[in-house]
């Protein structure tokens, strides 16, 4: 992670003082008349790095969700407000790092009770009527952790060149939203994090996994609510509870000062991420229907100015951060942009909700 010469250098002198101490307390052992006090414990958590952030989103989607313009174009994008909490900590044998997000849609996005943007569709009688609903409001918590090999087996054998660590990594996401849709997703990770060293106490860190989205509500596809078939387990679903078929998956990130600026304006680093999850079965696994893709979600890049550190000096390194950053998402949530009717108004023509594709900027401020 960002903090990782940080916490290292920390461990490495907290043991160094811890085996110091220990040394001349067994020499005072011998002295009569003086003794050293027994050194302290090591901390549980090398580090813990909490921040809060608020970032504005003017080109988010979320498929299926479109409308149409005066002009008869199609519109399929939201703007969303992000509210994000993020936890990272550095303890002997790993990392974890947890972050939960609050999505708050503009009415493109529409909540329950509408299904379209500015249209509430009435199943019973098969009328759609106008509507003015408020956007829809998204939680989302993902967390990961790793334990890492050269701890577990007390070895540097896993480090070497720029192979700083491999580790053994595990995590969760889950997120609800109110729309009509509902959905509820529940997806667990397991694999290996290959950890990288870049330059200017940079990191690349690159992990394969597996990818079980195991549940994940969809409330069209419900026997009886008028949009679905009849037949349960065929044509429909008797909870609208979707469970997709295991798969795999690819997580990229990295992190890196721009060293390379002149002293006075080493207030720059980049960040991104980047990953890949397989084909998961079809939309609505276990029903019959239209295939997954291949989903790719990324931040390529992130440029951040550390406004603390240039207003208050190095002490206040990335108190408070400002930046500007690239996010792509292809086929999100696994829905084939190309193929799905949920992504195309008819065949061929797309509405726009199925890849996102926006520039956006935030604040962070640690805390």
């Amino acid at each position: 992670m960002s903090f990782r010469h940080t916490a290292f250098a920390t461990a490495l002198l907290s043991l160094a003082t811890f085996a110091t101490g220990a040394t001349d307390a067994a020499k005072a052992a011998d002295l009569p008349t003086k003794a050293k006090k027994a050194p302290a414990d090591l901390p549980f958590f090398l580090v813990i790095d909490d921040r809060v952030s608020f970032s504005w989103m003017p080109k988010g989607t979320d498929p299926g969700m479109w409308s149409r313009r005066p002009d008869g174009s199609i519109s399929g994008t939201t703007a969303k407000q992000v509210y994000s909490f993020t936890h990272f900590d550095l303890w002997a044998y790993g990392t974890n790092f947890f972050t939960i997000s609050l999505f708050k849609s503009d009415h493109n996005d529409p909540a329950n009770p509408c299904t379209n943007a500015g249209v509430v569709f009435n199943p019973g009688t098969g009328i759609a009527t106008p509507s003015a609903c408020e956007g829809a409001t998204e939680i989302y918590g993902l967390f990961r952790s790793t334990f890492g090999w050269n701890e577990i087996f007390n070895t540097k054998a896993f480090t070497m060149g720029p192979l700083h660590n491999v580790s053994f990594e595990v995590g969760m996401d889950a997120n609800t939203e109110n729309t009509y849709l509902a959905p509820a997703k529940r997806d667990v990770v397991a694999g290996l994090q290959f950890a990288f060293d870049l330059p200017y106490k940079g990191y690349f860190n690159v992990a394969p996994l597996m990818y079980w989205e195991f549940f994940n509500r969809n409330a069209f596809t419900q026997c009886g609510g008028g949009f679905a078939g009849t037949i349960p387990g065929v044509t429909c679903l008797t909870d609208g509870n979707r469970s997709f078929k295991p798969t795999w998956a690819i997580e990229t990130n990295y992190y890196m000062d721009l060293g390379f600026l002149p002293e006075n304006m080493q207030f720059w680093s980049i960040s991104g991420r980047a990953g890949w999850y397989g084909k998961k079965g079809n939309e609505n696994e276990p029903l019959p229907g239209t295939p997954t893709a291949v989903e790719f979600n990324a931040e390529p890049i992130r440029l951040t100015f550390d406004a603390s550190k240039a207003v208050l000096g190095a002490k206040y390194t990335h108190f408070v951060d400002l930046w500007v950053a690239y996010r792509y998402w292809q086929n999100k949530f696994g829905i084939d942009h190309n193929a799905s009717t949920v992504c195309n108004v008819t065949p061929g023509v797309s509405n726009h909700s199925c890849t996102e594709s926006t520039v956006y900027g935030g604040i962070t401020v640690k805390f």
